[in-house]
């Protein structure tokens, strides 16, 4: 009776210790893809195959099971914001912070500061915000993983937070590696004849239109890891080993390569008894040079593996590309382009991270957090109008982790509550005079709580944009009722005169208006800490700049008044 009883006590403490346990928890952003391409949105318009106009085609509608399981068995939120490009709403995610302390204000305009060498280079976030993403998880004793896109403007990857990266492509600033030896997918600025010109590596001639120097992240792409377990050293090239190396080629395809290192990961990680938080900057959704058609730049958004949805479960093609310097055959192998096949893509990725969850045996013991940077490349990337930029996808998913909210949930949320909520999640608390300008999601989703922030932000540059239940103002100033969601989710009607509307919105346009001047300091601050030096030659720029400026508009003028006289 005696071992009867002992093996009870063991086996119910096992049962508490695992209730105790910190869940693990997985990030995935994905990259320039607006709410509306989401089903579980329920937008009547969509992006075209190659974005250059609205759709309603539902052959070009992505088809989403598993994000929409998610979505409705965990919960999504019908109003989340970014800002309305890549690296400000990165910068946003991963400090929990506004520009005016991260200084992120767009995607050419980071804020530089002096650093502890005396130089000038851009403001790192691990210098403005030491309490990122990465170090808050450490910090609450999580294992940590960077896996995808990094776009961090400097070399030292090392320094934020994470005990393992996977980067695709690898940063070419950390000059140590060299060339990649393993890809030409590479494009490179050269001069030709003394003219600049964009030379595609593979086949040694100039682009011929107009694009950036890149190397790949999709096709044949270029992968850097840090602190990889089969690594001799912090950074290296990938492929690293013998048996990566032979089956590296043409059919290798950097979104899959990023999410076996995850798993790799996990798996280390479930041995070691040790909780581990994934942050995976997936480039799905994002426009890129297209290796396999080099002459057509109307195809943007890149072929990707075939996958077909049956029976509750996913198949996936295998890839057949063959040829070499610009001319290949896809063999048909390939999914058609458009971001609708980037949005299916995603979704087979989420039915892998959900079976893997359930090998691992940890499926009850972690949180899946959905996003997205911004909006839709030729819709919402860079745009300040409405709500195009700013809104994006926003779900999260946590079987027995108690969340008392289920489904669409009607509030205002952004990216920078992200940190806030992993941080109480983890068990950490930042410092009382450390700013964070998010607000934590688990007192919503673990109460009777019915709101969680009564206004939103997005930014780009001095571009400010706010809302919040009813009325908005956007980045050109302009204003709308937001009370009710269009069928398309962005043609609210526009506030031309406030005389005409309830006094209700008045009120809450006042109070969005009072919020504003705290963070819309781009001209007064845009940078970080700077020399005495620095100061001077910035100030000496800005002013150049204002006058070559100021000389523009002057001749613009000039020439309207000539034309008008003609």
């Amino acid at each position: 009776m005696k071992k009867i009883i002992a093996c009870i006590m063991i086996a119910t403490m096992a049962v508490v210790a695992q209730k105790k346990q910190k869940p693990n928890i997985i990030l995935i952003l994905a990259d320039d893809i607006s709410a509306r391409e989401f089903p579980i949105y329920k937008s009547d318009t969509w992006s075209s195959d190659k974005g250059n106009k609205d759709s309603q085609d539902p052959n070009l509608r992505a088809k989403t099971p598993v994000l929409d399981k998610i979505a409705k068995e965990g919960i999504y939120v019908k109003t989340a914001w970014a800002s309305v490009v890549c690296s400000p709403s990165r910068a946003m995610l991963m400090t929990g912070r506004y520009p005016h302390l991260h200084k992120w204000w767009g995607n050419k305009t980071i804020g530089q500061y002096t650093d502890e060498d005396g130089n000038l280079g851009s403001y790192p976030l691990f210098a403005s915000s030491p309490l990122s993403i990465g170090h808050v998880a450490k910090k609450g004793g999580y294992a940590t993983m960077w896996s995808g896109k990094s776009q961090m403007r400097n070399r030292n990857l090392q320094k934020f937070g994470f005990d393992e990266g996977v980067f695709t492509p690898g940063e070419s600033s950390i000059t140590e590696l060299g060339e990649n030896p393993y890809s030409n997918f590479t494009l490179e600025q050269k001069k030709v004849n003394g003219k600049k010109e964009l030379i595609n590596q593979d086949t040694g001639k100039p682009l011929g239109y107009p694009y950036y120097e890149s190397s790949s992240w999709y096709w044949k792409p270029h992968v850097m890891l840090m602190n990889h377990p089969s690594s001799k050293k912090q950074f290296e090239w990938w492929p690293n080993t013998a048996e990566s190396k032979k089956d590296y080629g043409l059919n290798t395809y950097g979104p899959d390569v990023e999410l076996d290192f995850i798993f790799d990961f996990m798996e280390r990680k479930v041995k070691e008894d040790k909780p581990f938080f994934v942050y995976h900057a997936t480039h799905l959704g994002h426009a890129a040079m297209n290796y396999f058609n080099p002459k057509r730049s109307d195809l943007k958004w890149i072929e990707t593996p075939k996958i077909t949805w049956k029976n509750g479960k996913y198949t996936r093609e295998e890839p057949n590309v063959t040829g070499a310097n610009g001319i290949y055959d896809m063999h048909n192998s390939l999914s058609p382009s458009g971001i609708h096949s980037h949005v299916n893509y995603l979704d087979y990725q989420m039915w892998l991270y959900l079976k893997k969850l359930k090998e691992l045996k940890i499926d009850n013991n972690t949180l899946i957090i959905f996003c997205a940077d911004n909006g839709s490349s030729k819709y919402g990337k860079n745009n300040p109008e409405s709500q195009k930029g700013t809104h994006v996808p926003f779900m999260m998913y946590g079987p027995g982790l108690g969340f008392t909210k289920k489904g669409e949930q009607d509030i205002l949320m952004n990216l920078s509550d992200i940190l806030p909520t992993l941080a109480e999640i983890v068990g950490f608390e930042f410092p009382k005079d450390y700013e964070i300008n998010g607000e934590s999601l688990m007192p919503f989703l673990t109460t009777n709580k019915k709101t969680h922030r009564d206004w939103v932000y997005g930014y780009k540059d001095s571009l400010q944009i706010i809302r919040g239940e009813k009325v908005l103002k956007d980045g050109l100033n302009k204003w709308y009722d937001v009370r009710e969601y269009p069928s398309d989710l962005i043609s609210f009607p526009e506030i031309k005169d406030w005389s005409k509307v309830p006094s209700e919105l008045r009120a809450e346009r006042d109070a969005l208006n009072k919020v504003l001047p705290r963070f819309d300091m781009f001209d007064e601050a845009q940078h970080g800490p700077l020399s005495e030096k620095h100061q001077k030659k910035l100030a000496q720029l800005k002013a150049a700049k204002k006058a070559k400026l100021a000389k523009k508009k002057a001749l613009k003028k000039a020439k309207q008044q000539k034309k008008k006289k003609n």
